[in-house]
């Protein structure tokens, strides 16, 4: 049987203020609360109140057949309680019904494990925290930021924090000749690891609108007649794993109402279902359905799911990036010396991926993805906004 993996990320992360130099040393707000507010009640209205809304009477329709799971961060959740508490609501409703499985990840949605082994388990363990208070719901599959993962990963992850799964990114240099249709062992043999199928997973995330795409325009008929097809090369009577992953926000948001998108996802589960051979599983039960010694994979160097390369250069290939990470984490180990924790939770809302995915200066399509993203001019603006940031939460550990 196939069974279908639908993981989806959540997240918001906290946008930084225009600031200069000359604000450095006047207690001005780093974060700016003002677009932070427009930008969640503008996606919680594209996208996540009717997606959540459809999801649920998918589920419902199906009676358990249908099965999703989140990561949503720390920042995302903050976020929802001060401008849209409806969203976090209708999130818990989701979590309710069974069916969706609420996995575990870094709590800012940081690059801490490339830099501070302590404070990247904090930040697992916070957020661990957190899906128990907010959803009742204790995590053991584990996602990574940007699904960045490498070997060490997998042993903090099972050693320090239980997890049993992780989900990474499908990578062709690390697969060869492999399919991401199984599920796989890491190194170790510790964990069960499930690799996103980039091709189709992208197809709905990045494709679905764009009218120089020769499959275009994407049918739910078409996309699920790939997906049988896909069934032919097993004859063992092994489980599959079609691992689909994407920012929730594809919802309305990248790929608009106008586009069909939400028509697609209310038949998707229909034309699933009415195969005998194709289902829906969480990661959670991928790991129960595995009916094979699973082979093991070893991630020597990271890989990630952003850009071409699915490696860290989304964050960290050119000098502002690196120079805005090395100076921010210089700064953590100073704040936690100084043991202040509201200094500890600027830096650690100055650590979300997105700030040095701003500071990419990428070309061709990559670029354009980072564009859209980025609520900046150009990558040169958003490294002064964040290394001035770092200069005031430098005078405010001083002070």
């Amino acid at each position: 049987m196939l069974n279908i993996v639908l993981y989806f990320q959540v997240h918001q992360p906290y946008r930084l203020n225009h600031f200069n130099v000359l604000d450095i040393g006047r207690d001005t707000d780093l974060f700016d609360d003002k677009l932070n507010g427009l930008v969640m009640r503008k996606v919680a209205e594209k996208c996540y109140l009717p997606t959540n809304k459809l999801l649920l009477e998918l589920i419902q329709q199906n009676e358990g057949r249908f099965k999703i799971a989140y990561s949503i961060t720390g920042t995302a959740i903050e976020q929802f309680k001060l401008y849209s508490p409806e969203t976090l609501d209708s999130f818990k409703r989701l979590v309710d019904t069974g069916c969706v499985e609420i996995m575990g990840e870094t709590y800012f949605h940081s690059l801490a494990f490339l830099y501070d082994t302590n404070e990247f388990l904090d930040q697992v363990a916070m957020h661990r925290e957190l899906m128990q208070k907010e959803f009742g719901y204790y995590t053991t599959t584990f996602r990574n930021t940007e699904l960045i993962y490498q070997d060490r990963l997998s042993d903090l992850i099972y050693e320090v924090e239980g997890f049993n799964t992780i989900v990474t990114e499908g990578v062709d240099r690390i697969l060869q000749w492999r399919t991401p249709l199984y599920a796989y062992k890491n190194y170790s043999k510790d964990i069960n690891l499930l690799l996103k199928y980039y091709q189709l997973a992208d197809d709905i995330a990045f494709r679905f609108s764009n009218r120089d795409w020769p499959e275009f325009p994407l049918t739910v008929q078409k996309f699920v007649s790939w997906i049988d097809h896909l069934t032919l090369a097993e004859q063992g009577g092994r489980n599959q794993f079609l691992n689909l992953f994407m920012d929730y926000e594809t919802f309305g948001e990248h790929q608009w109402a106008s586009s069909g998108i939400f028509d697609f996802m209310k038949q998707f589960p229909r034309e699933v279902l009415a195969k005998p051979h194709l289902g829906f599983a969480t990661p959670k039960e991928a790991a129960e359905l595995a009916n094979y010694q699973q082979e093991s994979l070893s991630f020597p160097q990271p890989v990630s799911w952003a850009d071409e390369e699915r490696d860290l250069s989304a964050w960290l290939e050119n000098d502002m990036q690196k120079n805005a990470i090395e100076t921010l984490y210089e700064l953590f180990e100073k704040i936690k010396q100084k043991g202040d924790p509201e200094l500890l939770r600027i830096a650690r809302l100055l650590s979300t991926s997105d700030h040095f995915y701003y500071m990419c200066s990428k070309y061709f399509q990559d670029g354009d993805v980072h564009k859209y993203f980025s609520p900046y001019d150009s990558p040169d603006q958003a490294y002064t906004y964040f290394i001035t940031a770092c200069a005031e939460l430098e005078e405010r550990i001083l002070g």
